[in-house]
């Protein structure tokens, strides 16, 4: 038998590890017995959705049951973070674990006994605020670990840290938050974080199904603003303009080529997509200027600097083709990098994910045009970022709907998966390191 080694350890000898661990049977009972627990503060979350930011109410909730457990607690982190520090009764490395804590801008259409009615201001608008994409289970499976590790103190030969991050989703205009600011403000150090791990749920993999992917699993992002403009007219005269609308159309069409003729897709994807555009206030006025916003996707450095490369180019010269201008701004507001799992941690944690879901529920995924704040953890130390089912089971994905809509919907029976996976994967690294 041919074995690859890692850390030094055989692929054979960390799967015999993970399957014989004697935590592992005191994990599952623990978690088993908080499962109304975990799904309880789910609802609660669920039904009082805060966004980036504005965490103010589910950051008191997660701060108190951190107390409540002995588990040293900082506030405030981020602006409404929370961190929790668990030591264990023997000297060892520091495991960090995130769940994101935000809502969405998403008036919820799902009936059920606690669906949000929350309203808010964003950006100036009134929204209806929904858990729209699960970060109530991620906050309440993540509050479940802690309540497990915290019962195994002894067990324990390193550090925990916990951590509960606000505005994954964005913040409003102006604002600075999320992953890149907990970072900032020295959420991985004091003690100095060696791994993370995190866990999205998703509401189109079947419930007790793990599904992952080394290197990269979520795209980069960056937003971008195109500006044209040209000379306006009345739409009589379309000969005296130069029509910015006719530019923007040829742009929005060349970019395309982009990803149809300079992307290497037998190696990876890539995504150029313009989802606004305003121009004009008269059907017989050709205006001046158009403004684009878009989004781009990629999974290298290398290719998004050359998409980013390609897309000035081709807006520059079709505006100079028609006698127009465009400006170009890439990234406009945001930029998150791949959410890239290191290949050999996750190779190294993956017989413990078989150990606890069962070899046929952990599944390797293709690539998501998706992105993750949860990248900017991976950009500093090793980080493993994994998918837990959270749709009915015999339901049909394509059918399932999807997250960021009104009718998201998760199965709860799956969160408990996600705090013996948590509790698993920590315990398991901290006995690999000892």
């Amino acid at each position: 038998m041919k074995y690859i080694y890692l850390a030094g350890l055989s692929f054979l000898s960390l799967n015999l590890f993970a399957q014989k661990s004697p935590l592992k049977e005191e994990v599952a009972k623990k978690a088993n017995a908080i499962e109304q627990k975990v799904i309880t503060w789910r609802r609660d979350f669920h039904e009082h959705p805060e966004l980036g930011n504005t965490e103010v109410r589910t950051a008191g909730i997660i701060a108190k049951h951190l107390e409540s457990l002995g588990i040293q607690v900082t506030t405030g982190v981020a602006k409404t973070g929370v961190v929790g520090v668990l030591k264990g009764d023997k000297p060892g490395p520091v495991v960090a674990l995130r769940a994101d804590m935000d809502g969405l801008p998403v008036v919820e259409r799902v009936d059920l006994p606690f669906a949000s009615k929350v309203k808010t201001q964003y950006n100036g608008q009134e929204v209806g605020v929904m858990h729209a994409c699960g970060h109530d289970s991620h906050v309440a499976i993540l509050m479940g670990v802690a309540e497990v590790l915290s019962t195994m103190k002894k067990d324990i030969p390193g550090t925990v840290k916990f951590i509960f991050q606000p505005a994954e989703e964005g913040v409003p205009a102006g604002e600075e938050g999320g992953a890149a600011l907990m970072i900032k403000e020295g959420v991985l150090e004091n003690p100095k974080v060696d791994v993370i791990f995190g866990l999205h749920i998703n509401s189109q993999t079947e419930v007790g199904n793990v599904t992952y992917r080394p290197g990269g699993t979520m795209a980069a992002v960056n937003d971008m603003k195109i500006t044209v403009t040209g000379r306006q007219a009345h739409g009589a005269y379309p000969w005296s303009s130069i029509d910015p609308i006719v530019t923007s159309a040829q742009i929005i069409n060349n970019l395309q080529t982009i990803v149809s003729r300079n992307l290497n897709v037998t190696e990876n994807p890539g995504v150029v997509t313009i989802g606004a555009i305003n121009g004009g206030i008269r059907s017989n006025i050709i205006p001046e200027k158009v403004e684009m916003l878009g989004t781009v996707r990629n999974f290298s450095q290398e290719d998004e600097a050359m998409f980013i490369a390609r897309i000035k180019i081709i807006a520059t010269k079709t505006a100079e083709a028609n006698g127009a201008t465009a400006e170009v701004k890439i990234p406009y507001s945001n930029h998150y990098p791949v959410t890239f799992n290191n290949v050999a941690l996750t190779e190294k944690m993956l017989p413990s994910m078989q150990a606890t879901a069962g070899k046929d529920h952990v599944l390797l995924r293709p690539p998501v045009t998706g992105a993750e704040d949860f990248s900017f953890f991976q950009e500093k130390i090793p980080g493993l970022f994994v998918f837990l089912g959270g749709m009915p089971k015999g339901k049909d994905p394509l059918k399932a709907p999807s997250h960021h809509t009104p009718d998201f919907y998760l199965d709860e029976s799956g969160f408990v998966l996600g705090v013996k996976l948590l509790s698993n994967l920590t315990l398991d690294y901290l006995a690999m390191k000892k």
